[in-house]
C-alpha cells in the first residue's frame, strides 16, 4: 500500500515515537511535535487528512487543535488514562475516545507498594549511603519505621486501588479508602471524607483516575493529615497532588515521606527534589513492563483497525 492509499493519522506526543515503526506499516503517519513551528501551516494541509489521533491519555489535547482536524473521528489513547481529552467536548463533535484498561493495573500495584516501601523503610536512602560513601564503621544510618500494625488509605478505589488494597493485608496494614462515590458492595469501609482518611492513614496511596474535578485533590489540609510521620505515594497523576504544597511539607517536617511516580508538570524539573532524601522517585514507569505495554499497543492498534474498517470499537472511553 503506498503512503497516498494509507490512511492519515497523527501521533501526538514524542514518547510515543518508538510507536512509528509499526504505525508506519498501515497508516501514514505525521508527527504533531515536528509541525510546532508551522502548526497552522500544517493544519491547513496534511492535517486535513488525519482521520485518528494516537496520543498518551495524559497528553493536553484541545478544542482549538481537534477542532482543526475536519476529518478527525478518533483519538486512541495508549494508556488507561485520558485526563488530557475532553471527553464530552469529543462526544459533542462526533469523536471517539478509546484507552486502554485495565492491562497495566497489577504493575502500577507492585510499583506502588515497592516505592511506598522503599520510602518507608529508607531503602532508596539506604542505597544512596553506602553508594556515597556514608556507610561508616559508626553508623549505619537512622533508623526507620515498621510497616506491620499501620493503617494505609487507598484514594480511588478503581482497577489499580483495588490492587494496591490487595496487596497491602500481606504487610499487616489494615486498609481503608475513600472516593467520591460510594460503592455499596465494596466490603473495605469508605472514610466519611478525604481528610478523614488521611487523618486515619499512615499511609496513602493516590490510585484515583484523575480528571478536572480532582486536580489538587490532594491538598495542604489532606498532605499535614498525613503528617511528619506519615507518607503520601502517587501513581495516579500528578496533577491530584498540590505539588508545591507538598515538596514544602517534605522539607519541613509536615509530612514525613513520598514515593512519587508522577509529577506536574513532567518531566518534573529535578532542582525541586534538591535536598529532600525523603521521598522516592520515578520517571512515571509504574506501569511499564514487558507484560503490559505490548499489551497496552496492542488495544490501541486494534481499536485503530476497527475504527478503519467501520467495526465496533474494543475499549470506548
Amino acid at each position: 500500500m503506498t503512503d497516498a492509499a494509507k490512511p492519515a493519522i497523527l501521533i501526538a506526543q514524542p514518547m510515543l515515537a518508538p510507536l512509528l515503526p509499526v504505525l508506519e506499516q498501515a497508516y501514514e503517519v505525521h508527527r504533531l511535535w515536528e509541525h510546532e513551528a508551522d502548526l497552522s501551516g500544517f493544519l491547513a494541509g496534511p492535517g486535513r487528512r488525519v482521520r485518528a489521533i494516537v496520543a498518551a491519555g495524559e497528553g493536553k489535547l484541545g478544542p482549538d487543535l481537534l477542532g482543526a482536524l475536519p476529518s478527525l473521528g478518533l483519538i486512541a489513547c495508549v494508556s488507561a488514562g485520558y485526563d488530557g481529552i475532553d471527553v464530552a467536548w469529543c462526544r459533542a463533535h462526533g469523536l471517539a475516545v478509546t484507552h486502554s484498561p485495565n492491562v497495566n493495573s497489577e504493575d502500577v500495584a507492585d510499583h506502588a507498594i515497592g516505592a511506598a516501601i522503599a520510602a518507608w523503610r529508607g531503602i532508596a536512602d539506604g542505597d544512596r549511603r553506602v553508594r556515597e560513601g556514608r556507610w561508616t564503621a559508626e553508623s549505619r544510618g537512622p533508623l526507620w519505621q515498621s510497616l506491620k500494625g499501620r493503617r494505609a488509605g487507598i484514594v480511588g478505589l478503581g482497577a489499580i486501588g483495588k490492587a494496591v488494597a490487595h496487596r497491602l493485608p500481606a504487610f499487616g496494614i489494615e486498609v481503608a479508602w475513600w472516593g467520591p462515590r460510594a460503592k455499596p458492595d465494596e466490603e473495605l469501609p469508605r472514610a466519611e471524607s478525604l481528610v478523614a482518611l488521611a487523618k486515619a492513614s499512615d499511609l496513602l496511596f493516590v490510585t484515583l483516575r484523575a480528571d478536572a474535578s480532582n486536580v489538587g485533590l490532594i491538598d495542604r489540609a489532606v498532605i499535614e493529615a498525613v503528617g511528619p510521620r506519615g507518607l503520601i505515594c502517587n501513581v495516579s497523576r500528578g496533577s491530584a497532588i498540590d505539588q508545591p504544597e507538598l515538596v514544602a511539607a517534605l522539607g519541613d517536617g509536615r509530612l514525613g515521606y513520598a514515593a512519587l511516580d508522577v509529577f506536574s508538570p513532567e518531566p518534573t524539573d529535578v532542582a525541586v527534589w534538591a535536598g529532600l532524601r525523603n521521598v522516592v522517585l520515578t520517571p512515571h514507569t509504574a506501569g511499564s513492563t514487558f507484560e503490559s505495554i505490548p499489551a497496552m499497543v496492542g488495544l490501541t492498534l486494534e481499536n485503530l483497525r476497527r475504527y478503519f474498517a467501520g467495526e465496533p470499537l474494543a475499549t470506548p472511553v
